[in-house]
């Protein structure tokens, strides 16, 4: 069992995925750094292998579908999710692997909107809904995840092994959060830097079609989940 797991899905990250593994093993040298290629048609594959990573490769399109694979497939005592475009700077992962390792924190929520993120994003409607999100399910669950659909965050073993994932694209952060309410685990933030993509790298979330996909969950699965807990056992198939 690795100490401390780095696990970076990609798609088509050429321009930045080199540097975001050369960081992260700089910041966390014991680290074990895996890079999950999805069906890239660039060289992001090789281009990670050269600079230290264990590369996998997952042909299921999709980010949750990426994310299931390492979920099942590595085994750690504290595991660091980032993204491979270089917008989540590695510096900050120390901080959020000591309070899984040291404070037994279930998840830690790289939080972007108390810091760059309005800034740096140059994108209105993921602007708006990352705050719509982040503002609903924190009021249907009384709860203050900062960041609900960050990429970068640190998770701890018995997170990782039951979390059911159920989606397969870029929703899967909102249900990661969700999850962590739902299951009252032990959640905290950091508040950390966010950059946009350097020039020349693109943004495989479409801002409507994967919006509405993010957004719609956000909104409706806390009440349906509050519902279900209200159902007998006997009558609970009907939300399965």
């Amino acid at each position: 069992m690795d100490k401390i797991a780095v696990l970076i899905p990609c798609y088509n990250e050429s321009k930045t995925v080199e540097k975001v593994v050369t960081d992260f093993k700089n910041v966390l040298p014991e680290a074990t750094i895996y890079v999950y290629d999805n069906n890239s048609t660039d060289n992001t594959a090789e281009l990670a292998e050269r600079a230290g990573a264990i590369v996998r490769h997952e042909y299921r399109q999709g980010k949750g579908n990426v994310i299931r694979r390492m979920f099942r497939e590595v085994d750690a005592e504290c595991y660091i999710m980032t993204d491979g475009d270089d917008t989540y700077p590695a510096e900050f992962a120390r901080e959020m692997a000591d309070k899984v390792l040291q404070r037994n924190v279930d998840m830690v929520v790289g939080d972007r909107l108390s810091s760059t993120y309005f800034e740096e994003n140059k994108r209105p409607f993921h602007n708006m809904g990352n705050s719509i999100v982040r503002k609903s399910i924190n009021f249907l669950f009384k709860s203050e995840i900062k960041d609900i659909m960050t990429g970068y965050r640190a998770f701890s073993y018995q997170f990782v092994k039951n979390f059911p994932i159920l989606s397969k694209g870029f929703e899967i952060e909102t249900e990661m959060s969700i999850h962590a309410i739902d299951k009252n685990m032990s959640i905290d933030n950091v508040i950390i830097e966010y950059r946009d993509r350097p020039e020349g790298s693109e943004s495989k979330l479409n801002t409507y079609s994967d919006g509405l996909k993010v957004i719609i969950p956000g909104l409706f699965e806390p009440p349906v989940r509050t519902l279900r807990a209200t159902i007998p056992e006997n009558e609970s198939h009907i939300f399965r």
